[in-house]
């Protein structure tokens, strides 16, 4: 997903110990060593407070993260930014919550 590449790139300048790696086998990308986005061929993955999952996917903006049918993922929503700048957001909004998530 082109998005999430210069998204990233963006974030990275902000956060240079952020790492990139690997989550199931999409490119992700994480700090304090905990994954807050992956990237799908389709969708932008990110980690979020379960009320806000929840929220997403009640307005159809967001859709389950199930990597096994069934079993979603509660933290975890499947978004499709609008633009680059809607793709940061979300990154940054995952970040934060992960950061708070291992202070």
């Amino acid at each position: 997903m082109e998005l999430f590449e210069m998204a990233v790139a963006a974030l990275s300048a902000e956060f240079p110990a952020d790492e990139r790696g690997r989550m199931l086998r999409s490119p992700g990308i994480k700090t304090s060593g905990k994954f807050y986005a992956f990237a799908t061929s389709a969708d932008l993955v990110v980690k979020l407070p379960a009320a806000r999952v929840a929220e997403l996917v009640a307005t159809g903006i967001g859709r389950p993260c199930e990597p096994r049918p069934g079993r979603p993922m509660r933290e975890w929503v499947r978004v499709v930014p609008a633009d680059d700048a809607a793709c940061l957001a979300y990154l940054r909004e995952a970040r934060a919550f992960v950061a708070f998530l291992t202070r």
